[in-house]
């Protein structure tokens, strides 16, 4: 083959990607088809996350590339073609992009929605304007009847009823036949919103004939997709989109196939140097769920901006290179950025940066500020998780307290194997997150270090802190922490003794 030949058949190889319209238009058209992310994402077998961050702006490659395109230009010639409705029934593309942000259709799984024209509702059977779940139904269930109701326009009115009488005064319409809906913080949920974790222990019990470690283990094997789509069913109604795969800065990234990025996470492993002459007993505390306390923290939101300045704006969240603060209480107090034996600036954290800066201000004056030389940080906000996090913390409650340990092992592995699998892993090809991966474990490794300083400030004697979950005291403890096996309480992990008595009448 000449050189000509092979350019030949490397021009003939060559695929140009296939280009996709903008962000906006391609919401618009999939709500102008009354279709959801979950309906789509199904179609093209990806998360309705991964949708999301497509009408957020990320763009997809490959292969699903060329199936999501090939959507776009079928919704929008199906669009083109449609018969054309009175202005209520087809609303303008910019209409339909329009979300107000009080309704339970502004986030990212939206099975809920404002339909473009009215369609029967599935309960009822009467013009509905919205949907639940990908089905036209009526929001409110006073607008909704049983479906042996007679439309609305065809009652016959009582005798003696005028036509004009007031609202008060007509009957009201029966609501038997209304989708039932239950407080959930600040919005509303269906009642009969699927428990995913109940669901996938019975049926693993179920497969295996009640065997319980086989069933533990067949779990643990699907913590992974079965936690990806617990946050899909926590987002829905939820405020802000998952950004799923965004851009991430060169400090975020391997600098070696095996070697780890530049993130410091400030994991603590410090030991007391000295203790006062006496034997002592020590009491080494277990503290629960540590990776699940920490999902309620700062996550940005979007894809990282670069700053630089010594600047830090508490409504973004991300990494920052800082010179941290001498650290003057190690005898009795671990180093809050953990054990570094170099000096010198480092990149750290959104949680431990915070840390930090409360430590330097009035209340606790315990070190200077840390000088911040630049920054990669988004919006951001505390709750982005707190749905998912709540999940999973009534689960394991109730696991616990039915002696339900195939429910609490299942737990456990989703959200520990969640965050360790959010950056980049080939184990979770729904989420890279190497941001919030190294966010959350530092404000794990931040909870800890709270929980040290206060047996500190309650008079305990703290000789060792390790990892995200290991607290030694020396003292009454049950004074300080509450005992137990929730998410806010302490176990006893082991209780040994130090030193030597001191002799009587020896000089201590």
């Amino acid at each position: 083959m000449t050189d000509f030949d092979a350019i030949d058949a490397l021009l003939a190889g060559a695929r140009q990607e296939v280009p996709l319209p903008s962000a906006g238009e391609r919401r618009a058209l999939r709500e102008g088809l009354n279709l959801s992310r979950t309906q789509l994402a199904r179609a093209l077998e990806v998360s309705p996350s991964t949708v999301a961050g497509w009408e957020s702006g990320r763009d997809p490659s490959g292969e699903v590339r060329e199936k999501y395109a090939y959507f776009l230009n079928g919704a929008r010639a199906k669009l083109a073609t449609a018969p054309a409705g009175t202005p209520e029934e087809t609303p303008p593309a910019e209409a339909v992009t329009d979300r107000h942000p009080a309704r339970d259709d502004d986030g990212d799984g939206d099975d809920g929605g404002t339909l473009p024209a009215p369609q029967p509702c599935v309960l009822c059977g009467q013009p509905a304007r919205h949907q639940v779940a990908g089905f036209p139904q009526h929001l409110d269930p006073a607008q909704c009847g049983t479906p042996e109701r007679a439309p609305a326009t065809h009652r016959a009115r009582p005798a003696g009823e005028p036509s004009s009488a007031p609202a008060a005064a007509r009957p009201r319409p029966r609501t038997g036949g209304g989708v039932k809906v239950v407080p959930a913080g600040r919005r509303l949920k269906t009642a009969d919103d699927p428990d995913l974790i109940a669901a996938a222990v019975t049926a693993a019990l179920d497969e295996h004939g009640g065997d319980v470690e086989a069933a533990t283990a067949a779990l643990v094997r699907r913590a992974i997709p079965d936690a990806m789509a617990l946050l899909d069913q926590t987002r829905k109604g939820g405020r802000y989109d998952v950004v799923a795969h965004p851009w991430l800065p060169d400090v975020l990234r391997k600098q070696s196939s095996r070697g780890p990025d530049q993130i410091w996470e400030a994991r603590p492993k410090w030991t007391r140097a000295e203790l006062p002459p006496g034997a002592h007993e020590v009491t080494a505390l277990d503290v629960n769920g540590a990776y699940l306390s920490a999902l309620k923290t700062h996550l940005p939101l979007g894809q990282l901006e670069h700053s630089t300045g010594d600047q830090h704006d508490r409504r973004r969240a991300g990494v920052h290179l800082i010179t941290p603060p001498a650290w003057e209480h190690d005898a009795y107090l671990p180093n809050p950025i953990g054990s570094r034996d170099e000096p010198g600036p480092l990149w750290v954290t959104e949680p431990t940066l915070r840390l930090l800066l409360r430590l330097s201000g009035p209340k606790y004056g315990l070190c200077d500020p840390p000088e911040i030389h630049e920054s990669w940080t988004s919006g951001a906000t505390e709750g982005l998780l707190e749905k998912f996090r709540v999940a999973l913390k009534d689960a394991r409650d109730r696991a616990i307290a039915q002696d339900d340990d195939v429910t609490l092992e299942y737990v456990k592995a989703m959200y520990s194997k969640f965050v360790s699998t959010m950056g980049e892993s080939n184990y979770n090809r729904e989420l890279y997150r190497t941001d919030w991966m190294h966010l959350i474990r530092s404000q794990a490794f931040a909870n800890l270090w709270w929980k040290a300083h206060r047996a500190y400030d309650e008079g305990l004697m703290v000789v060792r802190a390790m990892g995200t979950d290991e607290l030694h005291v020396i003292g009454d403890w049950r004074a300080v922490f509450p005992e137990g096996r929730g998410v806010s309480e302490v176990k006893v992990k082991d209780v040994y003794t130090v030193g030597t008595p001191v002799a009587v009448g020896e000089d201590v």
